[in-house]
């Protein structure tokens, strides 16, 4: 894990930077890392996606002044938190802007419309200083993998130093969801665990364990809920680091899946450039869907409308990921690569539910069809 990063410093060093620079007439210059596509490199022997090194510049103008001094109004509230102990949600911390502006009218020019706004500016501080929102105690809201399992126990050192353990097998039907902040977790096996299942749909993955997965198979189902907030992905490389296990996706058959949420289980994605090394699971393996589970298993599958906005991007981004995404790139990944071109290519589409349609009258008929994939080898 990576060391913690002193923000108070580096901020006072940057804000003195530009105090600096204002009293000597010079236009404050304030450079971030650069977290798009184009600032992206893969190496299979790291795992996931690392900075290429560019940086973008914001000189302050009249264009970019409301952007700058938002920076600096909103690193203050947060610097405020990092003093006091304090601790908030990015939620909160918009609320907490807009009292800031209520009560002193001359900040009104840098109220928000939207929290969609305050957290851009919280992302572009985390930017600027290169830390983690946790190094600044801002937490998302807590949204957690729900997990499974008859042979994990998990111990969490408190802040105090007690500690308190949890037995997964003892918690009958409720699920064990670590938190979206960081936890001082120690992860054991009472027996020996075979592997681990992410189910990209947390009401598959509740579906599965409600019929009995994980009583007939001893391993770890945890559901995904749809693209993996950071408290799932460093859950996922907790269990990867901590156990060694074999760990597999199943989730959709189509172009969104594959790229916005596998790839960003596995090795993470542009805009986490900063936070990939700590929450990336590299040694994951794509389950299915396959296409090649469409025909084998006589799945329904449908075409993808070409005409929905939603499915047109998703196509037109795995056009550009095969042509300039690395990690799509690099000849380790040409089996994924192998499955985004088949999407592309067939314009087709085909769920996780879908192996519920095989044997209606069998509820076990999804987990039969996943053990033998995995015992089969059939995944990529």
């Amino acid at each position: 894990m990576r060391t913690a990063i002193k923000v108070e410093e580096i901020s006072k060093e940057m804000c003195e930077r530009l105090l600096s620079d204002l009293e000597k007439a010079r236009r404050p210059v304030l450079k971030a890392l650069k977290t798009t596509l184009d600032n992206t490199k893969y190496d299979h022997k790291v795992g996931y996606l690392t900075p290429a090194g560019k940086m973008v510049a914001t000189e302050l103008n009249v264009s970019s002044v409301k952007k700058m001094s938002r920076a600096i109004f909103i690193l203050e509230i947060m610097l405020r938190n990092v003093e006091t102990g304090g601790v908030n949600t990015k939620r909160e911390i918009y609320y907490m802007a807009k009292g800031e502006v209520k009560h002193n009218s001359s900040l009104r020019p840098l109220d928000f419309q939207d929290q969609d706004e305050s957290d851009s500016v919280i992302d572009f501080i985390c930017e600027l200083l290169e830390c983690y929102r946790e190094d600044m105690n801002c937490y998302a809201n807590d949204r957690g993998g729900q997990t499974y399992s008859q042979q994990l126990v998990v111990t969490e050192t408190m802040p105090d130093g007690t500690k308190a353990e949890v037995d997964l097998s003892s918690l009958g039907t409720t699920p064990f969801q670590p938190r979206n902040r960081p936890q001082a977790l120690k992860l054991k096996a009472k027996k020996k665990i075979d592997f681990c299942v992410i189910v990209e749909s947390e009401g598959t993955a509740n579906t599965l364990q409600a019929n009995g997965f994980t009583k007939r198979n001893p391993c770890i189902l945890m559901g995904a809920q749809g693209v993996p907030s950071n408290a799932v992905r460093g859950w996922a490389k907790l269990i990867q680091d901590q156990l060694r296990i074999p760990m597999y996706f199943f989730g959709d058959l189509d172009a969104y899946t594959l790229q916005n949420i596998f790839r960003t289980l596995k090795a993470g994605s542009a805009a986490s450039l900063l936070r990939n090394s700590d929450f990336s699971a590299p040694d994951v393996k794509f389950l299915g869907v396959l296409p090649t589970d469409i025909k084998k298993w006589d799945l329904p599958d449908y075409a993808v409308k070409e005409h929905d906005v939603q499915e047109a991007r998703a196509l037109k981004k795995a056009v550009d990921a095969l042509g300039n995404d690395p990690f799509f790139k690099d000849k380790r990944n040409k089996g994924l690569s192998a499955i985004l071109h088949w999407l592309v290519e067939n314009k087709r589409r085909c769920e996780q539910q879908a192996y519920f349609s095989v044997n209606p009258r069998d509820p076990q008929m999804p987990e039969k069809i996943i053990i033998e994939k995995i015992k089969k080898g059939d995944y990529v």
